[in-house]
């Protein structure tokens, strides 16, 4: 049972964490502020123990720092909210400390509070599936997770513009796209995506090498022991599809041994060029993607099937007509997707094969007026090097 608190000792404790978080703004210590801010944390038990003591407390907040009231006694209540596992309420309440945050963040010029902003991305998540589980259980519509995707977007729109606040948009970024996948609205993935690839604020092939999935997985792998083999699992379940999208194809022997057969049908359809196949095993295998969070780079290796199919047409013409195999006319692509019962015509796959061109997944280019693909007769095919498409 908790000691008797007096009003004036939680007077004393809730002036201290508010001075804190005060002083952290003015002196600009990001670090600072961001551990104040998270709520979901376990809150120190001497200021949950004031709040409960003192239950006017957003009033003492906003008298003490009028310049923060929009942010200060919402933050509170938060926090007091979350200690008495009232996650619903803790979220309503974090949203609008959050709003009233990210209105300070846009007005300061550098970024110096990032850090803290990460935080509150973080936290306005977590809070939301808390409350989405505590609404579920007693009935009611769980809807706070999709409201927080709608703070995200607007923070996103903060941070994904010119200056030195845009490499932040990364986080927010993955923080939205853990909402998506958890709604199930994996195509407003897409959206985010085409937005930071039209600001062109920054180019992913700008990050070190070192820091590539590639690189720290493989590493992982390499220095796991092999007698935890559930860890191996674990590691292999995020590299391989890393390894599918530069090219590197595993063994299924590698997928039985590991339990990670979720993954044959997509490694087979690379293999023949399938796309029928390549898209049924997303859809099988969906929801278990979607929660790894490998959906979208599995997706992407369509481009990748096109070319394999691309390159058995040209294997077949070049056995009967050797003259002309490097002349695909697109009539035939067309059929060959037709036999995999996938529709599309002469102008679509005209678009498909201009993107492989472009991709550098094909060496070759257009006769428009015959619609004919043209092969270069050295190396038509190149292979990734290592590089996702």
């Amino acid at each position: 049972m908790a000691a008797y608190l007096s009003m004036g000792e939680a007077h004393r404790r809730i002036g201290d964490y508010l001075s804190r978080v005060a002083d952290s703004i003015a002196s600009s210590d990001g670090a600072a502020l961001a551990s104040l801010l998270a709520v979901s944390s376990s809150a120190p038990a001497p200021l949950s123990d004031a709040l409960s003591a003192l239950p006017d407390f957003p009033r003492l907040a906003a008298d003490r720092y009028p310049d923060l009231s929009d942010l200060l006694p919402p933050l509170l209540r938060a926090i007091h909210s979350h200690s008495l596992r009232r996650f619903a309420d803790a979220y309503s309440s974090f949203e609008k400390a959050a709003n009233a945050f990210l209105q300070e963040f846009r007005n300061w010029e550098t970024p110096w509070a990032m850090e803290a902003m990460h935080t509150v991305a973080l936290q306005i998540r977590l809070l939301a599936e808390k409350a989405d589980r505590e609404l579920a259980m007693s009935g009611k519509n769980p809807d706070k997770l999709q409201a927080a995707g709608s703070f995200l977007m607007k923070v996103f729109g903060a941070l994904a513009v010119k200056g030195p606040k845009r490499i932040g948009a990364l986080y927010v970024t993955c923080q939205l796209f853990k909402i998506y996948f958890r709604l199930g609205t994996v195509h407003l993935c897409r959206s985010v995506i085409r937005s930071i690839e039209t600001a062109r604020n920054f180019d992913f092939e700008d990050f070190p090498v070192k820091d590539k999935a590639d690189q720290k997985l493989t590493y992982a792998l390499m220095h796991c022991n092999y007698q935890y083999e559930s860890n191996l699992r674990r590691i292999l379940k995020f590299l391989i599809p890393v390894k599918l999208s530069i090219g590197v194809l595993p063994r299924i022997t590698l997928l039985e041994r590991y339990n990670l057969l979720e993954y044959a049908d997509v490694v087979t359809s690379l293999k023949r060029g399938d796309l029928r196949l390549l898209r049924q095993a997303l859809e099988r295998h969906e929801d278990q993607f979607l929660k790894s969070g490998v959906y979208l780079v599995l997706e992407k290796l369509e481009l990748q099937v096109y070319q394999r199919l691309v390159k058995k047409i040209h294997i077949i013409q070049r056995q009967k007509e050797p003259a002309k195999a490097h002349q695909i006319k697109l009539e035939v692509v067309v059929k060959a997707l037709k036999w995999l019962e996938i529709d599309m015509d002469v102008d679509e796959v005209e678009c498909i094969m201009a993107c492989l061109i472009y991709k550098n997944l094909i060496k070759g280019y257009f006769a428009h007026k015959s619609k004919v693909l043209v092969l270069s007769k050295q190396d038509p095919f190149p292979k990734l090097n290592g590089k996702p498409v």
